[in-house]
């Protein structure tokens, strides 16, 4: 069974379906109940990093995740979900704190001089360069590979070494991160079409093996 956490995301139900459709046995949790009983966890998320943290904290759920991250066990963050991991966001003066999985901040896509008027939410189709081939998300995907993205904020890890995907959007950003037995992107596997069923599809038989 994988545990798709239930916190309100508005993509729960397309995550939902993409996982089915890999073969996934998916249950929906809104509170720790139940998690024993799971090989894997999946967080998914849009909307505000704050949004997110104050229904998994109503919930319950954040020392739940957090413990079964450190229990070495598989989990998988999309979007919001990714961002969760990471100490705080910039996002609306934010004071909420992330899950600290990761050390560093999420910031806010800024114009550059080459891209003055750089859009803002990035929303659409981008392409993810593998920068860890040996991870299992990616197995069968070529670096240079489409994903669908929608976010204004992305992660800013402190330590380079996690970063298993990048994507540039008027600056390089960690489009993917991967260490152990955590794995997270900022674009959505669940829109993304055959790559994203395929990632999925890989992050399902590493964890059930």
């Amino acid at each position: 069974m994988i545990a798709l956490l239930d916190y309100g995301a508005g993509n729960i139900r397309s995550v939902e379906k993409a996982l089915s459709a890999v073969g996934a046995n998916v249950r929906r949790l809104d509170s720790p109940l139940g998690l024993d009983h799971a090989r894997a966890v999946v967080l998914p998320g849009v909307g505000a990093f704050d949004d997110c943290i104050h229904a998994l904290q109503r919930q319950r759920l954040v020392d739940a995740v957090r413990d079964w991250i450190l229990a070495g066990r598989p989990f998988l963050g999309i979007c919001v979900g990714y961002q969760a991991l990471f100490d705080r966001s910039d996002e609306f003066n934010s004071c909420a704190l992330g899950l600290g999985i990761f050390k560093g901040p999420v910031v806010r896509f800024q114009p550059t001089p080459e891209e003055p008027h750089l859009k803002i939410p990035q929303i659409g189709w981008n392409q993810v360069e593998v920068i860890q081939p040996a991870c299992p998300l990616f197995h069968g995907i070529p670096s240079g590979a489409y994903f669908y993205f929608v976010h204004s904020y992305h992660p800013r890890p402190a330590d380079p070494a996690i970063i298993a995907g990048r994507t540039t959007y008027g600056t390089p950003f960690a489009s993917a991160v991967w260490h152990g037995n955590v794995f997270a992107t900022q674009f959505h596997p669940e829109k993304s079409q055959a790559n994203g069923l395929r990632l999925l599809g890989n992050f399902l038989r590493w964890a059930t093996r």
